[in-house]
C-alpha cells in the first residue's frame, strides 16, 4: 500500500501532520467549541425558505461578490463599516489561507505567538509561509512591549494575534494591536473568531481599523451563530484588501446556498445571538466551580475553559470519553480545555469530572 512519504510531495510538507481534532460519536461533544445550543426554529424555517429559493437558480453560478452577503455582514458588524471593507470565506480558515496567498507565501514569514489557534502554523505551511513562534508573556498575556520586542527581533511580514485566545480564552489588550501594527510594516492579522462572547464593554479591533491599511480583523459565524456546519468566515479591512484576496480566490468560492443561508442567519442576529449569554454563564460557572474540584481554570472570554492541575491528560480525556463526553487536550501539559455549552452539559462535565477525583485519572 503507497504511503504520503513515497508520494512526490513538497519537501516542506514531509513529516507534518493534518489538523487532528477528534471526530467521534458521544452524547456530549465539547471539544472543538461549537455552539452546542440549535437555531431556533422559526430562525431555522427562514434559512430554509431562503435556501429554497437559491436551489431554483443553483443552475447558474452564484454571485461572485457574494454582494448581499457583503451588506449584511457589514451591517451586522457596524463601526461605520461599508461592504468594500468586508470579504468572506469558507470558513475563518479559508480566509487566513487567501490572507497568506496574498501576503505570505515562500520568503516571507508569519510570526505567532502559541500556545494559539493551531491551524495558523498548519496553514502558513501549506501555504509556503514561514512560521515563526513567540514567546508570551506569563498566564498566556501579550503585553504591548513583548508583541514589539518580538517584531523588531525577527521582522514577519505578517503579525498574527487572537483575541479573545484560542485555546487559553486570554484577552489581548487592544494597546498590544496598536502597538504591532505600529512596529511593522506588514499585515497584522487579529483572529476575533469569539468575539461575541468577550464582555460587553471589551472593545472589538475593529475599532482600530479607521486609519490602519495593513490591519485585518477576522470573525466567524461558526461559534456565536450555531453554524460551524455552513462554513462562512469573513474579515473586515481596508478595502485594497479584498482586492488583494480577489487576486488568489477561486471563482465563485463562496456557494448560492451559503450565501442564502448565511444572509437569511444574519437577518435574525438578535435571536441567534441571545445563546451568547447562556453559554458565557455555563464558561463563568465552569470557571467557578472547577477549583472545588481540585483544578485551576483559566480566566476566558470565549466559549471554553482551559483548566490546568490534570496529573494525566491523555488519562483523564479517556476517562471523560469513556463516560461518553469529548473534551480537548490541546498539548499544554497537565492542562484539558471544554467547550461551554448547554446547562445539562456542565452538569454532566462537572459530575464526570468530580467523580474522577482531584487531578483526575491517573
Amino acid at each position: 500500500m503507497t504511503r504520503l512519504s513515497d508520494l512526490p510531495i513538497r519537501d516542506d510538507l514531509r513529516g507534518l501532520t493534518p489538523y487532528g481534532a477528534p471526530q467521534k460519536h458521544v452524547r456530549y461533544a465539547l471539544n472543538v467549541n461549537e455552539n452546542t445550543h440549535p437555531i431556533p426554529e422559526p430562525v431555522a424555517r427562514d434559512i430554509v425558505e431562503s435556501l429554497a429559493h437559491a436551489v431554483l437558480t443553483a443552475n447558474r453560478y452564484p454571485d461572485r461578490e457574494f454582494t448581499e452577503l457583503r451588506e449584511s455582514l457589514a451591517g451586522y458588524l457596524g463601526h461605520g463599516l461599508t461592504s468594500d471593507h468586508v470579504w468572506a470565506a469558507n470558513g475563518s480558515n479559508e480566509i487566513i489561507q487567501q490572507l497568506l496567498q496574498a501576503f505570505g507565501g515562500p520568503g516571507r514569514s508569519v510570526l505567532g505567538f502559541p500556545p494559539s489557534y493551531s491551524m495558523h502554523p498548519i496553514i502558513a505551511a501549506g501555504t509556503g509561509s514561514r512560521w515563526i513562534p513567540a514567546e508570551r508573556d506569563a498566564d498566556y498575556r501579550i503585553s504591548p512591549e513583548t508583541a514589539v520586542r518580538a517584531i523588531e527581533q525577527h521582522r514577519p511580514d505578517l503579525v498574527f494575534l487572537c483575541a479573545p485566545n484560542n485555546p487559553t480564552g486570554t484577552a489581548l489588550p487592544l494597546e498590544t494591536i496598536a502597538a504591532a501594527y505600529d512596529a511593522t510594516d506588514g499585515i497584522v492579522f487579529v483572529d476575533e473568531a469569539y468575539a461575541e462572547f468577550m464582555p460587553k464593554d471589551q472593545p472589538s479591533a475593529l475599532t482600530l481599523l479607521p486609519g490602519r491599511e495593513r490591519l485585518v480583523v477576522s470573525r466567524t459565524m461558526s461559534k456565536a451563530f450555531a453554524f460551524a456546519g455552513v462554513r462562512l468566515g469573513y474579515l473586515a479591512a481596508d478595502p485594497a484588501v479584498a482586492d488583494a484576496l480577489r487576486l488568489v480566490r477561486l471563482p465563485y468560492h463562496l456557494s448560492a446556498l451559503t450565501q442564502a443561508a448565511a444572509v437569511a442567519a444574519l437577518a435574525h442576529a438578535p435571536e441567534m445571538l441571545a445563546m451568547v449569554d447562556d453559554i458565557a454563564a455555563q464558561r463563568d460557572r465552569m470557571v467557578a466551580e472547577l477549583p472545588a474540584l481540585g483544578y485551576r481554570p483559566w480566566p476566558s472570554q470565549a466559549n471554553f475553559v482551559l483548566f490546568d492541575g490534570v496529573a494525566d491528560p491523555r488519562a483523564t480525556f479517556e476517562a471523560l470519553l469513556a463516560r461518553d463526553i469529548l473534551i480537548r487536550d490541546v498539548g499544554i501539559p497537565n492542562a484539558l480545555r471544554v467547550t461551554a455549552g448547554t446547562a445539562e452539559e456542565t452538569d454532566f462535565f462537572l459530575e464526570c469530572l468530580a467523580a474522577l477525583g482531584p487531578g483526575g485519572a491517573q
